[in-house]
């Protein structure tokens, strides 16, 4: 029988990290054991079937990642080791033990050779498969590096950080360009929007701030959401992105002209831990606290056109339905814009639940 979604994938434990194959219906995830699975996800019912699992890492699996071609599968650890797996069979094809002085917390493919990692004391690291070491090393920042995103060119790396700031760096030229001022809050997420010439990055205290290319030493625009969080966020189109909160709400916000647009998913009650899209833009993963993976269609997102005329809205509506599976629960759960323009809700740190 044919769904909409391919159905849930339950865990034994946590998954901390998730990510889709850029080519092939294939879901890597990460979990708080240190294990990491890979599982062919399909929409046909009973067809979703793990392919491997590692156990390799010996702490909480942080983050994981697809090379672009779709051949290789980075992981990070909290035991602050970087491995290096086949997607085909996931053999361990490269191992950096002591990758950083402390436990790593995120990753970014830049190319098939080259990615970049950060760690829980703000430190940066830009690696080169082909030198099997480091081309660039920066500690810039004072807190844990949540989030990285690097522009089309693969030339400038921008990282987010718990200390509130923006961090740009030249990977083409390995130096440190420069930080933006602190945000209040932690800055838990970093996305591209805009063909490029914005930069989205959530907070921990419900806030998205957006900069100009041209512009990273200050936020442009703020825009608070009625969320306890912004715990992570993803592009879906050129301008709507998804974010997941500690509530377990998974939003789709439109960047310029700001707005709400509605709830794609939930966790019910469950903090989201990460968001991935799947090649095509018609599915969204997401993980929680419920050692579960879900998946939800968010082919309505592509076609909608947001006006630039905002009606008032009425308190106690609840925001609008943008999947079959997602289910309202009253007007706090899914509540809409702040009326206030700073937000009341402080946020979560970077800790594992391990």
């Amino acid at each position: 029988r044919l769904r909409d979604t391919p159905e849930d994938i339950c865990f034994e434990a946590t998954a901390n990290a998730i990510a889709l194959h850029p080519a092939r219906p294939l879901l890597a995830a990460g979990d708080v054991d240190g294990d990491v699975y890979l599982y062919a996800y399909s929409c046909t019912e009973g067809e979703n079937r793990q392919l491997w699992s590692s156990g390799h890492h010996l702490k909480s699996c942080r983050d994981v990642a697809f090379s672009p071609d779709g051949q290789k599968l980075f992981t990070v650890s909290k035991d602050k080791s970087i491995h290096v797996l086949t997607v085909e069979e996931g053999r361990l094809e490269t191992r950096f033990p002591k990758a950083h002085g402390s436990a790593l917390n995120c990753l970014l493919p830049i190319d098939n050779h080259v990615f970049a990692t950060g760690d829980d004391d703000g430190g940066l690291k830009v690696w080169d498969l082909r030198k099997g070491d480091t081309v660039l090393e920066a500690r810039q920042q004072e807190e844990y590096i949540s989030a990285m995103a690097v522009d089309g060119n693969r030339k400038i790396l921008l990282t987010a950080s718990g200390d509130g700031t923006l961090g740009v760096f030249n990977v083409k030229r390995r130096r440190f360009d420069l930080l933006s001022e602190p945000q209040n809050g932690d800055l838990t997420s970093v996305v591209l929007l805009k063909r490029g010439k914005k930069v989205a990055c959530g907070s921990s205290e419900g806030t998205i701030y957006l900069f100009n290319w041209d512009g990273f030493g200050a936020a442009s625009d703020r825009f608070a959401l009625r969320a306890e969080s912004v715990d992570c966020m993803v592009p879906v189109t050129d301008s709507i992105v998804c974010v997941g909160s500690l509530d377990g709400v998974i939003r789709a916000v439109n960047i310029l002209p700001n707005r709400v647009l509605g709830c794609v998913g939930q966790h019910l009650g469950e903090p989201i831990e990460q968001l991935a899209v799947a090649p095509g833009g018609q599915l969204l993963a997401s993980c929680g606290h419920d050692q579960k993976v879900k998946f939800w269609n968010i082919s309505a997102l592509g076609g909608m056109v947001v006006d630039d005329y905002r009606k008032k809205k009425k308190k106690g509506v609840a925001l609008p339905a943008l999947s079959s599976k997602a289910v309202g629960n009253g007007a706090d759960f899914f509540a809409d814009l702040r009326d206030e323009a700073e937000p009341e809700a402080a946020g979560s740190d970077s800790d594992d639940s391990d």
